[in-house]
């Protein structure tokens, strides 16, 4: 008797276990998938869609802007809150999500007039938010990204990145909106100059409007990466956007990550769940059997007497 109790113990508290690890499973799951490019990809404002967009911008009026880096998965709306903390923790969709969403500085102008303009974002996992702009810490990676795109006020904009820089969260000398007077605006550009990690040889001059994409770094407690480029109106061509070559068949298999987050939940949870009751089931059977030849061989020793 004792033993089937303690039998009966052990595979509660191993189901237990389980229900709780595939829920933690599932959790960090519904975080990932909220911070997923391919969640807004049917928004984003290309040639013919600019309606869908539209429609993202009813769903959330804080939404004004597109942003895409070319070679990585950062391609997301932005937006704007009345602070910097409205959107921390609340996605594009003006819903609350632990990945929040990319934002301006509540600071800033929204038509980037001003001549620096600072984006934030979660330095996540899986490509997600602006979780690679740590990859540009390695030289390669950095030199081999140079463009990307800005959508704002109805058009597109190119964008030109001149600088991938690690600086403190506190720095005030990085982290301000207000820089109006020519000299001040140079000071700016020497400080960034100062604190790059790279440099990309190209005239950049305070006549310019400079863009900053910040987000945590690994590197120390307050750092911070940030990649910096400077807004153009001419477009760059996308050089990752190869078709029939091996860069192809990469972003195929970079794909395979969106299809299981177009996956319903209820399916994930089963792909979770079910192996893992199987293994409990195949365990409650092979104690049961194990049981019964101990009470065999009790029987067979007692008939034995």
């Amino acid at each position: 008797m004792v033993s089937g109790i303690l039998d009966t113990a052990v595979l509660t508290a191993v189901l237990l276990l389980v229900v709780i690890g595939s829920y933690a499973m599932w959790d960090s799951s519904q975080i990932y998938r909220d911070a997923s490019p391919t969640r807004y990809e049917i928004y984003k404002p290309t040639l013919g869609n600019v309606g869908r967009f539209a429609e993202l911008q009813e769903i959330n009026p804080d939404v004004f802007a597109w942003l895409t880096v070319y070679g990585t998965n950062i391609d997301y709306p932005i937006v704007q809150g009345r602070d910097n903390m409205r959107y921390v923790n609340t996605s594009a969709e003006g819903r609350y999500s632990l990945s929040g969403a990319i934002f301006l500085d509540a600071n800033n102008a929204a038509d980037f007039s001003d001549f620096n303009s600072i984006l934030y974002g979660h330095h996540m996992d899986k490509q997600t938010m602006f979780g690679e702009i740590g990859r540009f810490t390695d030289l390669s990676y950095f030199t081999a990204r140079r463009y990307g795109m800005l959508y704002y006020d109805g058009a597109e904009h190119g964008l030109e990145f001149f600088a991938f820089v690690h600086a403190d969260a506190y720095d005030g000398s990085v982290f301000k909106t207000s820089v109006t007077e020519v000299e001040a605006k140079q000071a700016y550009l020497d400080r960034l100059y100062e604190l790059a990690i790279h440099i990309r040889s190209m005239p950049v001059t305070p006549d310019d409007h400079i863009i900053l994409l910040s987000t945590c770094s690994s590197a120390s407690t307050n750092g911070r990466d940030i990649l910096v480029g400077k807004i153009v109106d001419d477009l760059y061509d996308d050089p990752f956007n190869t078709k029939g070559t091996g860069q192809a068949a990469n972003a195929a298999v970079d794909g395979l990550p969106g299809l299981w987050e177009s996956t319903p939940t209820w399916v994930r949870i089963i792909i979770f769940v079910l192996p893992l009751l199987v293994l409990l089931l195949v365990g409650a059977l092979i104690i049961r059997r194990n049981k019964r030849r101990k009470d065999d061989i009790k029987v067979y020793r007692k008939g034995d007497r």
